[in-house]
């Protein structure tokens, strides 16, 4: 869909005829025809290469790694048209909120911060408001912009960040609402610029999208089809970066173990990160991925590759099985305890961490003993929990849902506690240990200790030389803590 609007409400240009609008409909019609790769699809207009010159931009991100990695293309489209990145908001001339659909609490935060860059427009009438991610993909949401927030002026989705330079161009030039949401199910586009806001860690996107379709996620809506890059361009990315000095690369996929599923070969995630792993990149980690395809030769590949961290991010959701069908998961509690251990048999230290939903459409009470219970069998080392929260258009919030908000509430705290619990136990096998950290900086609550995380995905606060910032080193543990360690770094 791409309409150019009247702040007056009154349509000015309408091609709604060429662009079909976000419909969650459509968007579950999947297609099996093959992906199209463009290396070619992002470019500059020629008055645009200087619009920035003497311009700061402001760029808000919500939700998930794709998110931050998707701001850092935005930042890296900006910045070569001159922008230069503003500290505070306020000192924006162009601002974009990077927004996340996967729960109601973070669009409610969005829409907060709406509101208030509508104040900051009465005092800068030329400042360019524009909405981009997950939320821009939502029907109900672009309507809710269009009726209540017209001082917005550009909206555009998760498909066509690439179309930055022009739409921001229609923006600026028209003075009137631009909007461009595309509903088809999305393209490979290469060759975009990007600012990574990291000197030693790199995001690397290796796949869009999600053909999973659990029933209370909008994600598969909002980012289209699964639909991966060639390997080529992911190994040729790895090598570049390891040229430029980054030490630790993270693979970023809404499910990563369907990586080549559409390109019509044998070529698998496990084929991949073997392909990686031999780049000799320092670190290597991946997210997210789902129990359902999890492959034992990923397990394999994993275990036999040093430079592949031992942490995996498996989320079960639900310990019932009632529930896991429900929520479209595709495993049992059995299949997916079966790939636990047999993660456990081939990385005995593995690193474990999930994602609980409680409170789930009509979730028992013995159904929630359930996902106690298996959180005590698998002892995480941490969790990620939430109450159900439904999204408009997902199959989920169409169930009817019978349980009381406290007692949703009530169900997370009892969950908080024994994740609270099992984050210390794990924590104390590190203690006295010596442990390699790739130094992120300084400490953000102490100024005169380092920061860093362990192959194990474990923050360390320590003592040592800012000379280390960037490097992997030496540091033993002296204190385990529940959501941290603390230790010295050791002398070479």
């Amino acid at each position: 869909m791409y309409i150019i609007i009247r702040k007056s409400g009154e349509q000015m240009k309408d091609y709604s005829s060429y662009f079909k609008g976000p419909s969650l409909n459509e968007a579950k019609k999947r297609s099996h025809d093959r992906v199209n790769r463009y290396d070619d699809a992002y470019h500059i207009p020629a008055d645009m290469i200087k619009a920035g010159v003497g311009k700061k931009y402001y760029i808000q991100t919500y939700g998930c790694q794709a998110n931050e990695r998707d701001s850092e293309t935005l930042s890296g489209i900006l910045e070569s048209m001159s922008y230069k990145p503003a500290e505070d908001i306020k000192e924006a001339d162009v601002i974009i909120l990077n927004t996340c659909a996967i729960r109601e609490n973070a669009e409610e935060k969005v829409f907060g911060k709406v509101g208030y860059v509508k104040n900051l427009k009465k005092t800068n009438p030329d400042l360019i408001f524009g909405m981009c991610g997950c939320m821009a993909q939502e029907e109900v949401v672009i309507k809710r912009i269009l009726e209540k927030h017209p001082h917005v002026d550009l909206i555009f989705g998760t498909h066509n960040i690439h179309r930055l330079p022009e739409l921001l161009k229609e923006a600026m030039y028209s003075k009137e609402m631009v909007v461009e949401v595309w509903s088809k199910e999305g393209d490979v586009i290469e060759n975009t610029p990007v600012k990574r806001a990291n000197k030693y860690k790199a995001w690397v996107n290796i796949m869009y999208g999600c053909n999973k379709f659990c029933t209370y996620c909008i994600v598969p809506y909002t980012r289209g089809k699964e639909r991966s890059r060639l390997a080529s361009d992911i190994i040729e990315e790895v090598k570049d970066l390891i040229k430029q000095g980054y030490k630790e690369i993270t693979l970023l996929g809404q499910n990563v173990n369907s990586y080549g599923k559409d390109l019509g070969d044998d070529y698998s995630f496990a084929n991949l990160l073997e392909d990686v792993a031999k780049t000799g990149i320092d670190r290597i980690r991946f997210t997210t991925s789902h129990p359902w395809d999890f492959s034992e030769d990923m397990i394999k590949i994993i275990a036999k590759y040093d430079n592949i961290m031992p942490a995996i991010h498996l989320p079960v959701q639900s310990g019932n099985n009632q529930v896991l069908k429900q929520m479209g998961r595709r495993y049992t509690r059995e299949q997916y305890l079966d790939l636990f251990y047999k993660i456990k048999k081939y990385i005995p230290d593995c690193t474990i961490t999930t994602d609980i939903i409680v409170g789930f459409p009509n979730e028992t009470h013995e159904q929630f003993l359930d996902t106690l219970s298996l959180y005590q069998e698998c002892e995480y080392d941490l969790a990620y929990t939430f109450v159900y929260s439904p999204r408009e258009g997902t199959p989920a919030a169409k169930m009817a849902d019978n349980i009381p908000s406290e007692e949703k509430d009530q169900r997370l705290y009892r969950l908080n506690e024994i994740v609270t619990e099992k984050a210390y136990k794990q924590n104390q096998r590190f203690l006295n240990k010596v442990v390699d950290v790739l130094v992120d900086g300084t400490s953000k609550r102490d100024e005169t200790m380092l920061t860093g995380y362990t192959s194990h995905q474990k923050l360390v606060n320590f003592k040592g030389n800012p000379d280390d910032i960037g490097k992997i080193i030496k540091v033993k543990i002296t204190e385990a803590k529940t959501w941290a360690l603390k230790g010295e770094a050791v002398e070479s």
